[in-house]
């Protein structure tokens, strides 16, 4: 296996593996205990440090089995980063179907979601708790003061966003100045070949600014950059999009072959002669791809199984092939290169 490298999550201390494992669509549904088990045994063996979760994964469940794991190991927690997030907290209210205050950033919500997770996780705290969407009904210095609540007493060392815009992101750290409180140190994005204009250009200005770090989601675009749907009218047998239940599967599954899947196989399509020529898969082309991103903490990923886990790990190798010329080369096959605006202020 290569070596691991760790990075700074954004402008903190904090030491984050550049691959890590989440566990959205895999575990506490799609995959049984004890596969999810060996895919986090394989993980932690080669290196990897940071587990991602959320109260929602699974209806909470991705976070038990998480937690079981980690106790059926006996890992120490100083030798592992967990984050988890809040605000679809639907699962956990008695009638899901009116989450109310279940759901959402309000301080009650942060407080008791937060304390629910840990519940399920079986740990004292979390390394970093995410805001996993943005609450445009809460007020900006509510969100701040509950995450600062939960970071005072013991629950996280850290917070962040996930799916904020730049301009949120920004307004939480004026609140957090003005009330000398911590900001948000880190925001997890949907980051890959196929959607890159809010890393590459949204948030340029917060890196320097802010010390932004990214825990990035779904390098892969839920395998449509592996290259395993095209040709196929229909997912192939054994693919996720085959087999899985969850509700994000099963609107995948309704998109499956529409305009919009159509020109992303396309591209993946012009991906493959570079792959080729680097003598790699295109899933690993497209992990590396994501790793040399330097504004990137870390790259993670989801395994059904603990074969994926060192395929995906592989990928390393990969990250020095990269080359200046290599980068123009997937930029040109891609044609979606975001077109970097000059600031107009400050």
């Amino acid at each position: 296996m290569p070596d691991l490298e760790y990075r700074f999550l954004g402008r903190t201390g904090l030491k984050v593996s550049v691959i890590s494992l989440g566990s959205w669509v895999t575990y506490g549904g799609h995959v049984s205990d004890e596969e999810a088990f060996k895919s986090i045994k394989v993980a932690y063996d080669a290196g990897v440090n940071f587990f991602d979760t959320a109260e929602n994964y699974s209806a909470g469940q991705a976070e038990v089995v998480l937690g079981k794991a980690i106790k059926h190991f006996g890992w120490k927690q100083n030798d592992l980063v967990i984050s988890t997030k809040v605000y679809h907290g639907q699962a956990n209210s008695a009638h899901p179907e009116r989450p109310l205050n279940n759901k959402g950033l309000s301080r009650k919500h942060i407080v008791e979601g937060v304390n629910a997770s840990l519940e399920r996780l079986q740990l004292p705290y979390v390394d970093v708790v995410f805001a996993h969407r943005p609450d445009r009904d809460t007020p900006t210095e509510e969100i701040v003061r509950a995450f600062n609540h939960v970071i005072e007493t013991g629950k996280a060392f850290y917070w962040g966003t996930s799916e904020w815009n730049a301009s949120e992101i920004a307004d939480a750290w004026r609140v957090a100045d003005r009330l000398g409180l911590i900001g948000p140190v880190v925001e997890q994005p949907q980051y890959n070949l196929l959607v890159r204009e809010k890393v590459e250009n949204e948030f340029r200005w917060l890196y320097d600014q802010h010390g932004l770090g990214l825990t990035i989601w779904s390098p892969l675009k839920q395998g449509i950059l592996t290259g395993k749907y095209n040709g196929h009218d229909a997912p192939p047998p054994g693919s996720r999009l085959a087999t899985a239940e969850d509700p994000y599967s099963a609107q995948q599954r309704k998109n499956y072959g529409n305009e919009a899947w159509k020109k992303e196989l396309e591209q993946v399509e012009k991906l493959k002669p570079i792959a080729e020529k680097l003598g790699v898969g295109l899933g690993n082309l497209a992990i590396a791809w994501a790793v040399k991103n330097k504004n990137v903490s870390t790259v993670i990923i989801g395994a059904s199984r603990p074969e994926q886990v060192t395929e995906n790990l592989q990928a390393l190798d990969t990250v020095d092939k990269l080359t200046p010329e290599i980068l123009k080369e997937i930029d040109e096959a891609l044609g979606n290169a975001p077109v970097l605006q000059p600031r107009r202020f400050g």
